[in-house]
């Protein structure tokens, strides 16, 4: 049977790329990203999804931005640009070599290409949560996710995400996660301009 792209939360890994301070004012939408890969990761803690979490030199970029709510995570440094580094593939391991990824953070046509690339290389369904994934042009941004479309990645929201990973408004933490409430969710906004259009071509 075909693989369709069903999310499951007993097979997936969130992983969450360098949403970090000195990018905040050049990426485009930041703050939409940044709120978005937040309440993956409030989800991704209520549902036993666990996250990965990469700085890009750290030392020059600065921290991970405190609205993620990712103080408790350990955050491994990296110069790269994939997240597949090699701390990042033991931690893999020791979860069992999850087959799912959940890819958000930026920037999306260099280290969120990078790291789909690569996972992608080892049979790990890729999964892109376009509303959480951004560059600083849209223009990198819109062809990197078309690009990644060619590769085989899923391209998805974060209120489908969510709801793909509750799959019933009868499961236990339905309420609890933050796809549920109209309060949480952002106004639509300008990262879906011309996605349509660039990806049919």
């Amino acid at each position: 049977m075909a693989n369709i792209g069903r999310l499951s939360t007993k097979d997936a890994v969130l992983f969450l790329c360098d949403m970090q301070e000195k990018f905040r004012p050049n990426i485009f939408q930041f703050t939409n990203i940044v709120s978005n890969a937040a309440r993956l990761l409030q989800a991704s803690r209520i549902l036993g999804i666990p996250p990965i979490l990469t700085e890009q030199y750290p030392k020059g970029l600065g921290p991970t931005v405190p609205e993620l709510g990712a103080e408790d995570l350990k955050a491994h440094a990296k110069t790269s640009f994939t997240m597949m580094i090699e701390e990042v593939q033991k931690e893999l391991e020791a979860l069992g070599n999850p087959k799912q990824a959940i890819l958000c953070g930026i920037e999306a046509h260099a280290c969120i290409a990078c790291t789909a690339f690569d996972l992608l290389e080892k049979g790990i369904e890729v999964h892109i949560v376009a509303d959480a994934v951004s560059s600083r042009s849209q223009t990198d941004r819109l062809f990197a996710l078309s690009r990644l479309k060619q590769s085989g990645a899923y391209l998805t929201t974060t209120e489908a995400v969510l709801l793909q990973l509750v799959q019933d408004a009868k499961h236990p933490n339905f309420k609890e996660v933050p796809a549920t409430d109209a309060s949480c969710r952002p106004p639509d906004s300008v990262l879906f301009s011309l996605v349509y259009s660039v990806n049919t071509y």
